[in-house]
């Protein structure tokens, strides 16, 4: 498989675990998921720092929490034709590629299904990183 390079505004698919299930000491997340790539940081080393925002059928308990995400957006990236929220709340971070990342469906080759559009990812990143000087959210990092 060749992994693509990690990129904000990608959707890639991962085991992402909750903030409440970290702290309820799980450390594997339960299912695997599309997940929007949000922060890209890269390292003296090379190493590529990666923060994942969730994706989730779930609507948000506030409106102010996430962005749903438009049917045309999500049909181009091959997702199901239910809603779907971008949560903003939280992320995991981990470095890249980690043992996470899954492959899609049948297809062995990728572990991504496309990018978000500027416009729509610009609104994601902004709301995300406004929470986030607000001290409104929470990360859970990831094992290497």
């Amino acid at each position: 498989m060749t992994l693509p390079v990690p990129e904000p505004g990608l959707v890639i698919r991962y085991a992402y675990l909750w903030d409440r299930e970290a702290r309820e000491g799980r450390d594997e997340g339960s299912k695997d998921r599309p997940r929007a790539i949000v922060l890209v940081v890269a390292d003296e080393a090379g190493r590529r720092c990666i923060q994942v925002l969730p994706v989730t059928h779930s609507p948000p308990r506030a409106a102010a929490d996430a962005v749903e995400i438009p049917a045309q957006t999500k049909a181009r990236l091959g997702l199901d034709g239910e809603r779907s929220w971008v949560v903003l709340t939280e992320v995991n971070e981990f470095t890249w590629p980690g043992p996470d990342l899954r492959t899609i469906g049948g297809n062995a080759a990728t572990v991504a299904f496309g990018f978000l559009p500027p416009g729509f990812f610009r609104t994601v990143r902004d709301r995300y990183l406004a929470l986030q000087r607000r001290n409104k959210t929470s990360q859970v990092h990831r094992t290497e």
